[in-house]
């Protein structure tokens, strides 16, 4: 993936690549070098864990622990260091105990994603999960999970204001909602709103953030 990305950003006129990963093992060094190499590749990351402890992490048959991935958490941040992090997060997996879900609020904290997906565990018929002994009652978890998006929240709050008064190279893409508004997508994979000409729609425009709302950045051109 790593060469491929090289390949890619040599050709005349890509100015942006992102890629999606599923699982920390596919983060190798030479991935993790192009983030800190490749002026194209954009300084957003998901990265999933499902869970901040190694007991339902290995119930989960993940492969890899808590330890492993915050360890690889700061390495990507060591090559990138205003890179956005993104995760994936089930609660209430068969056997999960307060315990377990505290781990997982506990690497949520320690990594400060710019967003997460958070999902409660369902049953899958035919998965070894779905017959597994320690079902969590689900109002159990959808009250962690609602602990947990509240804690995600806070962070992706956090970065996004970090994002208040800087300027940063928008790629508009559609118009808004409003008259005269057109909606383009940060570096970060933010949504941004920008009150502009539509002839800009499809060009990467330096726009100045002045707001950060529940899902998405307000700004304008520097000049207006």
């Amino acid at each position: 993936l790593a060469r491929l990305l090289r390949s890619l950003s040599e050709i005349s006129g890509i100015r942006r690549l992102r890629y999606t990963t599923s699982h920390p093992r596919d983060m190798d060094d030479d991935l993790i070098a192009a983030h800190a190499e490749i002026e194209a590749l954009m300084p957003y990351l998901h990265l999933p864990v499902q869970s901040g402890s190694d007991r339902i992490l290995h119930a989960m048959n993940r492969g890899h622990s808590a330890k492993s991935y915050v360890s690889l958490i700061r390495r990507v941040r060591a090559a990138r260091p205003d890179i956005a992090l993104s995760g994936d997060f089930i609660v209430g997996f068969p056997g999960e105990e307060e315990t377990d879900f505290q781990a997982t609020l506990d690497i949520v904290e320690e990594v400060g994603y710019a967003q997460a997906f958070s999902f409660r565990y369902s049953a899958r018929p035919g998965t070894p999960a779905a017959l597994a002994p320690g079902q969590v009652d689900p109002a159990v978890a959808s009250e962690r999970l609602a602990r947990l998006q509240e804690r995600i929240a806070s962070h992706s709050r956090a970065f996004a204001e970090r994002c208040v008064g800087r300027v940063l190279p928008i790629l508009m893409e559609r118009t808004g909602r409003k008259a005269g508004q057109i909606v383009g997508k940060s570096p970060y994979l933010q949504s941004v709103h920008v009150f502009a000409p539509e002839a800009l729609l499809g060009k990467v425009v330096p726009i100045h953030i002045d707001r950060a709302d529940a899902n998405s950045l307000a700004g304008r051109l520097p000049h207006t």
